[in-house]
């Protein structure tokens, strides 16, 4: 065990999610203290990659000693470095088999930020809420029924101790899935949602990934236990949670969904993505399988069950998810996504291929097209346009794509921000949005109930 303290930049940012309004001011005078716990996968970093005046300057970081949390520092004093916009932050690290216990004997923050290993994290969120801290979460928060059940247990705690449990769904903040939202509730562009049917859903999602990639400008590197189902959880409960969430944002804003009413999974299955030796020392740096991923390889081959997809109704409307896992991109590609809800005037589509240059763009297909159609739609997303000034409409064949300024492409990366200035608002008034917690267990519920059926398949 051992104690170091060094500089870090970008904690500011996931300082800034991190906010108590129970606890006292520090000594700067401000209340938002963050508390870093076992930092294992990179959206640690990426949510503090840029300041926020509300956070204390200092942070706590309390992990297991290793390359994980050494990675975590360097990526957060990369951003302390920088020329533009630095990042200027004390870290106190912490590194023992203890860390956990220490952490919640000491209390030197009212946030706790996780993002590492999944297996590890539904039970820190518990004890974590439990001690009467608040906890931002990356995702997923659950990956299998047990966990399921425990985080239940978390979100009956924090209400009972008045802290606020939260998970990080950026991708409501990219901006065609923001306007996907924001069409469709516009009747007189999108009519009403169509309720489809399990052949043919309603709604759409599909997200590809990949293990190898670049991150704030360098090769990822991620550690072995990420290839590890029992660890990392598969692809149906792990990425899925941004796919149902964004389901359920989008066809019922706003609105209280119970789990045990609202939902019923009608079709799971999952696949594995086949990682070469050469692969896997690539992304890990290691030469070798560690022992507690034997289980998955034959013939030196391993088996990563990273793909999935779920058929299921939300309140009668049919929608599939889906998930892939490729080692790497093709040169000058990405993670893509693809997206449909179908209206009864119009389908909202977003595609992200070859022909959008593998940047997600947003199109509206008119069901029926119309000149007095045509005019509904100018005159509807006019509406749209006064809440993102610099949008605009241009025709196509199917109807019309919608043109985005690029002051609004800010890259996922940023999103991670985004994300934290929203849920300090929510620290400063003491509370989520009522529908908030409800649908955070009826998307884990989606995502662990579909990985218990495709098991049975």
């Amino acid at each position: 065990m051992r104690k170091k303290a060094l500089t870090v930049a970008a904690f500011l940012a996931l300082g800034a999610m991190i906010t108590s309004c129970h606890q006292p001011e520090t000594t700067t005078g401000k209340s938002l203290r963050l508390i870093v716990l076992e930092p294992g996968h990179f959206h640690a970093a990426l949510v503090q990659k840029f300041r926020h005046d509300e956070l204390d300057s200092v942070v706590h970081v309390y992990a297991t000693e290793g390359p994980e949390v050494k990675d975590y520092l360097a990526k957060i004093e990369k951003f302390n470095a920088r020329a533009e916009n630095p990042t200027h932050w004390e870290e106190k690290v912490y590194t023992g088999p203890d860390f956990l216990e220490k952490m919640l004997s000491e209390k030197q923050g009212n946030v706790v930020v996780l993002a590492g290993n999944n297996q590890k994290k539904t039970d820190f969120i518990k004890k974590s809420v439990d001690a009467g801290l608040n906890v931002l979460s990356d995702k997923p928060m659950a990956i299998d029924e047990a966990g399921f059940g425990v985080l239940q247990s978390a979100f009956e705690s924090a209400e009972k101790n008045r802290v606020l449990l939260y998970d990080i769904m950026t991708e409501r903040y990219e901006i065609t899935n923001t306007l996907q939202r924001e069409l469709a509730l516009l009747p007189e562009l999108f009519g009403t949602l169509q309720k489809g049917t399990p052949e043919d859903p309603a709604v759409m999602k599909e997200s590809v990934h990949h293990f190898f990639k670049y991150v704030a400008g360098e090769p990822l590197i991620r550690p072995a236990w990420f290839f590890d189902t029992r660890q990392q959880g598969e692809g149906i409960v792990d990425v899925t949670t941004h796919l149902v969430d964004l389901i359920q944002w989008s066809c019922f804003p706003d609105q209280v969904l119970d789990y045990k009413k609202d939902i019923q999974i009608t079709k799971a299955a999952h696949s594995a993505t086949q990682i070469r030796p050469s692969q896997f020392k690539l992304v890990t740096k290691k030469d070798s399988y560690p022992d507690f991923l034997h289980k998955d390889v034959k013939d030196s081959v391993l088996s990563v069950y990273a793909n999935g997809t779920i058929d299921y109704a939300l309140k009668g409307v049919h929608a599939r998810v889906s998930v892939i896992w490729n080692f790497q991109a093709p040169e000058g590609t990405g993670d893509t996504h693809y997206s449909v809800m179908k209206g009864t005037k119009a389908r909202l589509v977003i595609r992200q291929g070859k022909e959008q240059k593998f940047k997600p763009v947003l199109y509206i297909e008119a069901v029926e097209k119309s000149p007095a159609y045509g005019q509904a739609v100018a005159e509807a997303f006019k509406k749209v346009q006064a809440r993102y000034p610099g949008i605009d409409l241009k025709a196509d064949a199917n109807g019309w794509q919608v043109v985005i300024d690029p002051k609004y492409d800010t890259g996922h990366e940023s999103h991670f921000s985004q994300v934290a200035d929203k849920y300090m608002g929510f620290l400063k008034e003491g509370k989520l949005p009522a529908w908030e917690v409800p649908n955070m267990i009826a998307k884990y519920y989606t995502t662990t109930q579909a990985l218990k059926l495709a098991r049975k398949e």
